[in-house]
């Protein structure tokens, strides 16, 4: 359909069409370099507090928190995690994501199976709670908006949610599919999904025989 209504502009009236992809250009531009002034600034903020210890500070505020939902002992992961669930709680989603990389990959135990610890950080990205969605009062703001804090309390209980339902989902589901395994050396069990599929074909042809 998007495709006909184009060719339809193209043969009616094609000053239409390149007069609306000229001005969408220039807002998707404008839209781009406003994004890139507040990530620029929270992304800044972040190395700063990683490069001046504030990070292992803040890892160890929530060390607590973090070797709940992950069982991880490790200082170097913890400090990621740290970091990258800080930026989320101020709403900085694509800010976040760089620590939220490398606390995967300390998280990964390289044997190509998943682990308890690397899904619930997935859904600590996927359902953050959100203090302060700066991203989002950002665009309103750009956007011309007279009150664009006006999202913050709704965000807040609908983060808050999210989370929680995801974290005890999350739990509940380990308990479920996860074995007791030793762990890591990243503190998180490893276990893969075809030993689920595996077992109970092995145990079908076992009783055949």
């Amino acid at each position: 359909m998007m495709l006909i209504s184009v060719v339809a502009l193209i043969f009616t009236d094609p000053e239409i069409i390149i007069t609306e992809m000229t001005n969408t250009s220039l807002e998707v531009l404008q839209l781009c370099v406003e994004l890139m002034a507040i990530y620029t600034i929270w992304m800044g903020l972040l190395e700063i507090v990683d490069a001046s210890g504030l990070g292992k500070k803040l890892a160890k505020l929530l060390s607590p928190l973090i070797r709940w939902l992950f069982k991880v002992k490790d200082p170097e992961t913890t400090k990621y995690i740290a970091l990258n669930m800080s930026s989320n709680m101020l709403g900085l989603g694509n800010a976040s994501t760089p620590m939220g990389i490398k606390a995967m990959q300390k998280l990964d135990p390289k044997t190509g199976a998943i682990t308890p610890a690397m899904i619930m950080l997935l859904i600590i990205n996927s359902t953050a709670i959100q203090f302060l969605p700066t991203t989002v009062i950002g665009l309103r703001a750009s956007s011309g908006s007279l009150s664009p804090s006006d999202i913050l309390i709704p965000t807040i209980l609908a983060t808050m949610a999210t989370c929680v339902f995801g974290i005890l989902m999350a739990k509940l589901c380990e308990k479920i599919f996860f074995k007791n395994k030793p762990s890591s050396q990243s503190g998180g069990e490893n276990i893969s999904f075809k030993n689920y599929i595996q077992k109970p074909i092995s145990n079908t042809k076992q009783n055949k025989k």
